[in-house]
């Protein structure tokens, strides 16, 4: 899966990169001005946040916003594609057929899972919740510390009013979208199959969480990296 293959590549990296002191400056500097708004210029990153610094919860139509920005992302359409793709090659769904007609079939569905579940865990629970779908950072501490946080941001996340609670809107939410799509999945429509996709899709965005953590300091080591590898040319 790629994003399960990005996120295994950033805990490899992020274990040589340091967090530098400036990182706490960034506490200051507003979220826009921080987050890159694609992993790796593909995955949508609009719903992280750097810290929980001087917290403020967000409206309805501002989480409304945040789905609807991942899921019009030009990257959730290069990652259905993909998974498009990964599908046409196994042959899953066999109804579905081969050929370009066969591809735009599971192109179609594959959009509509990440669709489907950008509103349902970004907007609709949240809202009806008043919970926030923002991931936060931590930035700080032991590479191990920060894995076993982001990973358990899964299951736990803030209410409007900024205290922690269970993450329904992650869980129910992903439970929800992966209801719905057994409407246009007619091989494998059976509480078994639906389980599966629900742990999937879980560990899919248990993985991104944790690209969204080290994101930054990945960035950083490739800047430093790149720098470096600049340096000997210039002076020549």
């Amino acid at each position: 899966m790629v994003k399960v293959a990005f996120a295994l590549f950033a805990l490899r990296l992020a274990c040589s990169a340091q967090v530098s002191p400036e990182q706490s400056a960034d506490r200051a500097v507003p979220v826009e001005a921080q987050t890159d708004k694609r992993l790796f210029g593909v995955i949508p990153n609009y719903r992280t946040s750097p810290s929980l610094a001087n917290y403020k919860p967000l409206t309805s139509k501002e989480k409304f916003k945040i789905a609807t920005q991942d899921a019009f992302d030009r990257g959730s359409f290069v990652l259905a594609a993909e998974f498009a793709a990964k599908d046409q090659l196994t042959n899953a769904e066999p109804s579905f057929g081969q050929g370009m007609r066969g591809y735009a079939h599971r192109f179609v569905t594959s959009y509509a899972d990440w669709a489907i579940g950008d509103y349902m865990t970004e907007a609709i629970w949240p809202t009806l919740l008043h919970q926030d779908p923002r991931y936060f950072r931590r930035g700080e501490g032991s590479v191990f510390s920060r894995l076993v946080y982001s990973m358990g941001q899964i299951f736990v996340t803030h209410n409007d009013s900024g205290h922690t609670t269970f993450n329904f809107s992650e869980i129910g939410g992903n439970a929800s979208a992966v209801a719905i799509s057994q409407a246009y999945y007619p091989d494998d429509r059976n509480v078994a199959s639906a389980g599966s996709k629900l742990a999937v899709q879980i560990g899919v965005d248990m993985s991104s969480n944790v690209l969204k953590e080290f994101y930054p300091d990945l960035r950083r080591a490739f800047s430093r990296k790149h720098k470096t590898a600049a340096s000997p040319a210039s002076h020549q």
